[in-house]
């Protein structure tokens, strides 16, 4: 320990020590709070070293150590953007209070992590990224890996990252890491700005020792507020709630992230308003709730999806309205409909032209539960959508079932199979492909936590990172990846880092030879599936030849799983609560009937805007647009 002169001439304490290990010990003390309970802000870095942070950030976590009690625990990540994506998983597993870091050198790591930051930020989910950079004293200039611009000698690749960050800062100096940091963990700890934060770190000022005042290695806690609704916010909005004859709920992640589940069922019990949920949303209340309709939007149930362009009042509740929610503008048809927005960020609240109620999503519905006290919605429109309710779960019973337990099932059947073997608190995680519509649609959610979509950026990749990040934050609870063949071969790596860490989640690995999704979008939108299965060329140049022989089951036990092939829907049965009385990570691998004759899961109930080529010699294309013109006749903005 040193000392240092105040500017009052009192002596005050210090601690020598590198930029990199103040770090370090400065994350280790962070907290957050809400209600009275305390996590710790960033939980473990994840890192994958390189010449621009293995003397810095590499050697302070050494320093501090690595065993049991170790201040800042360690992960050893083989993807920078799946290290991303699994501290995404971990984030919102732990309700966005709890988070981890990830630390890569400068270059091709840095740049790694722009995906997985854009993810973060899109979603509203913290993470803190600790990219190296180039050196701030330019000693070595242009250093391995360099980007030289001409025109601004400060610019490096990590400027990339600052569109997809909520927060950026450069570290020059050692003293700059004060300040940098404190508004680093208050962003990362609102509620209303929170996602991806970077604080880029010159290898040299990493390495660089600073006498360091000891309060700022202080215990600090991070109140996350729960903003509470204004008085004549709340006025308006039960106004509006009983002037409505067809009010309709719509449960986005904001519900999940405010711990908002039981004050949403409440206000559902109370008033028989229905709820229809996005992807971030679902499971915000039980699938067997009288009031859930399912999904809503593109990939939404029917039954939800016609009650939403029959509301004449939509009540959104922590969403951001994304396209796949609003249908691409043309799902509220009813003339006169108007929004009532419950949303933390004041952004998302004046969407859609809406009336805004500004609060934490918890809070907001609790206030609007006392001010409608004794209202409820008519006996007819509860009947009205109980019979779509029950409707639309003999759809569901139709497309997981099976005449033949010895036949390759279909997606939905393997869905079918997984329902009937989880418990009510597994999770579920999914990102991209035909799997999110067939979730959306047909999942039958039965906690607050079991639906883990990452629908926001939708990303190919996220499914395995994800679940290890979820396994991370949940140790005793079982995790399902659910990736298809695109997915799984875009990002597998870190499945060696569920066997070296003994994260025991269970990958439902889907084998349909190609892009299912945008397969199907192609041929609905002319381009006739172009370039999106996994076959060889035939003779006039396309993809349209025999199945590839990639074989992804042997590629998952040569990382390390245990593998299960299902060859049949009874095997698939069977492999999977195989997988889930398992101690070991555990991918259960299955072919899917993807033939024509294979009975098809209930399509869209909602359109889904994706441009069509106005001119084509090809007839398909033509019938495409002319189907896609008799939609954007439908378009329309809420004003």
């Amino acid at each position: 320990m040193s000392s240092a002169e105040s500017r009052t001439g009192a002596r005050r304490a210090t601690l020598r020590l590198t930029v990199a290990q103040a770090l370090v010990r400065f994350l280790a003390v962070q907290y957050t709070e809400r209600d009275g309970r305390r996590h710790r802000l960033v939980d473990a870095c994840w890192g994958i070293f390189g010449h621009g942070n293995v003397a810095g950030i590499g050697q302070a976590l050494l320093e501090s150590g690595q065993g049991d009690d170790a201040p800042l625990r360690f992960l050893q990540g083989r993807n920078e953007q799946a290290m991303v994506h699994a501290a995404v998983g971990y984030a919102r597993q732990r309700n966005r209070l709890s988070a981890h870091a990830v630390t890569t050198s400068i270059g091709p790591g840095a740049t790694n992590l722009v995906t997985g930051a854009a993810l973060a930020t899109i979603n509203r989910i913290p993470v803190l990224l600790l990219p190296g950079d180039t050196f701030a004293t330019r000693t070595a200039d242009p250093v391995l890996q360099q980007l030289e611009v001409p025109w601004a000698g400060d610019v490096s690749v990590n400027d990339a990252l600052r569109p997809v960050s909520r927060y950026f800062d450069r570290v020059h100096r050692p003293e700059a890491l004060v300040p940098a940091a404190l508004q680093a963990m208050r962003v990362l700890a609102d509620p209303a700005e929170t996602g991806a934060v970077t604080l880029a770190l010159p290898q040299d000022v990493q390495a660089e020792a600073y006498d360091w005042p000891e309060e700022f290695f202080a215990e600090r806690v991070w109140h996350v507020r729960r903003h509470a609704p204004e008085a004549a916010e709340v006025a308006a909005a039960a106004a509006a709630v009983l002037d409505a004859r067809r009010p309709l709920i719509i449960a986005g992640g904001g519900v999940h992230h405010s711990e908002a589940e039981d004050a949403l069922r409440a206000l559902a019990d109370a008033t028989g308003i229905p709820v229809g949920s996005t992807q971030a949303g679902k499971g915000s209340l039980r699938h067997d709730h009288p009031c859930d309709v399912g999904g809503i939007g593109h990939t939404g149930t029917a039954a939800a999806n016609e009650l939403a362009r029959t509301a004449d009042l939509v009540i959104g509740v922590g969403t951001r309205y994304s396209d796949f929610t609003t249908a691409s503008s043309t799902l509220f048809a009813e003339p006169g409909v108007r929004f009532l927005n419950i949303n933390v960020t004041a952004f998302d609240a004046h969407k859609m032209a809406g009336r805004t109620l500004v609060a934490d999503a918890r809070a907001g519905l609790e206030a609007l539960t006392g001010a409608l006290l004794g209202h409820r919605v008519t006996t007819a429109y509860e009947e009205e959508y109980a019979r779509a309710k029950a409707d639309w779960e003999r759809v569901v019973d139709s497309a997981y079932a099976a005449k033949d337990e010895g036949v390759r099932p279909t997606q939905a059947q393997v869905l079918g199979a997984l329902d009937s073997v989880v418990g009510d608190d597994d999770v579920v995680v999914n990102a991209a492909g035909s799997l999110p519509g067939d979730l959306h649609k047909l999942w039958r959610a039965r906690s607050p936590r079991q639906y883990h979509l990452e629908y926001g950026y939708s990303c190919m990749g996220y499914e395995i990172p994800g679940s290890i990040g979820v396994r991370l934050a949940a140790p005793e609870t079982p995790v399902w990846a659910l990736v298809g063949d695109g997915t799984y071969l875009m990002l597998p790596t870190e499945l060696v880092t569920a066997v070296q860490e003994g994260v025991n989640i269970n990958v439902v690995l889907l084998q349909n030879h190609g892009y299912a999704s945008i397969g199907g979008l192609s041929e609905l939108t002319g381009a006739e599936r172009f370039g999106t299965a996994y076959r060889y060329r035939a003779a006039d140049g396309g993809y349209t030849g025999e199945p590839l022989p990639v074989d992804l089951a042997a590629n998952a036990a040569s990382l390390g799983m245990d593998v299960i092939r299902a060859e049949n829907l009874g095997e698939l049965r069977t492999g999977l609560a195989q997988a889930r009385a398992s101690g070991r990570p555990t991918c259960v691998y299955v072919e899917t009937d993807t033939g024509p004759a294979a009975p098809a899961a209930p399509g869209p109930s909602a359109w889904w805007d994706v441009v069509v080529a106005e001119t084509s010699g090809r007839p398909a294309a033509r019938k495409a647009r002319e189907e896609y013109e008799r939609h954007v006749s439908a378009r329309r903005r809420h004003l």
